[in-house]
């Protein structure tokens, strides 16, 4: 069973940069399509950015295109989220996400897809 931590969420000014970052256990990493996601209090979870399992194939949400970049890195098991330019309605709980088992190289979109969790981490964006 896999397990994804995240890292490298904190307090940053609007403008500012920040990088995520999500180390997964197991050996199957190549095969997962990959997301991150977020969930403001009182907001319901969302779709950030997502990635398919050969990370040719990307999709993000409206709110963060030129902004954010995701990336993956299959050799090492990590999966990046670099946000620049950050702005206070970015403040959330992100997470990042695995769809396990084999499927097509896809970017999905849906938090339902997606069956394994990280914990989250907080990011914060002061004005």
């Amino acid at each position: 069973q896999v397990q994804l931590v995240e890292s490298g969420g904190g307090l940053v000014q609007a403008g500012g940069s920040l990088r995520l970052s999500c180390a997964a256990s197991g050996r199957t990493f190549s095969r997962y399509a990959m997301g991150w996601f977020r969930q403001a209090p009182g907001k319901e979870r969302e779709v950030v950015a997502v990635v398919s399992r050969s990370g040719r194939r990307s999709n993000y949400v409206d709110s963060v295109k030129g902004r954010f970049t995701i990336s993956r890195d299959n050799a090492k098991n990590t999966l990046s989220l670099q946000m620049n330019s950050l702005k206070p309605e970015d403040t959330a709980v992100y997470y990042c996400a695995a769809k396990t088992g084999y499927y097509s190289d896809t970017a999905y979109v849906s938090p339902d897809e997606y069956d394994t969790w990280g914990q989250g981490t907080q990011v914060t964006v002061s004005s």
